[in-house]
């Protein structure tokens, strides 16, 4: 499993790639984004978003919060690490920063899915 910003080429070695925010990236076609999959309902809600507004003294908040969220979506997270068992999984996510971001948070919960 990795985590790649969706303005990254993709890559065969990507596998399974998966969208995992809410809202559609800027300037990306739907046509040549070359996702398998968008699952918009385990991002982070339109609230805990608008809040975290992706700023590094927030980032350990927005974990705490958004690891609640992910909670009531546990049948899409056991379907997600499934396929991570089978071939790679790759999540995709849109914003600029690399380290305090969803997809940080969702690769780190779906490592620890038994």
């Amino acid at each position: 499993m990795k985590i790649k910003r969706i303005y990254e080429d993709p890559e065969p070695a990507d596998g399974y790639r998966v969208l995992v925010d809410r809202l559609w990236p800027r300037g990306i076609k739907k046509e040549t984004a070359q996702i398998d999959e968008w699952i918009k309902e385990i991002a982070p809600s339109a609230e805990l978003r608008k809040w975290f507004q992706h700023k590094p003294e927030r980032f350990e908040e927005f974990r705490k919060k958004y690891k609640q969220e992910l909670k009531a979506h546990q049948s899409e997270l056991k379907r997600l690490k499934a396929i991570d068992s089978k071939q790679n999984l790759t999540l995709l996510y849109s914003a600029k920063n690399e380290q305090f971001n969803q997809a940080v948070v969702l690769e780190d919960v779906l490592k620890k899915i038994q």
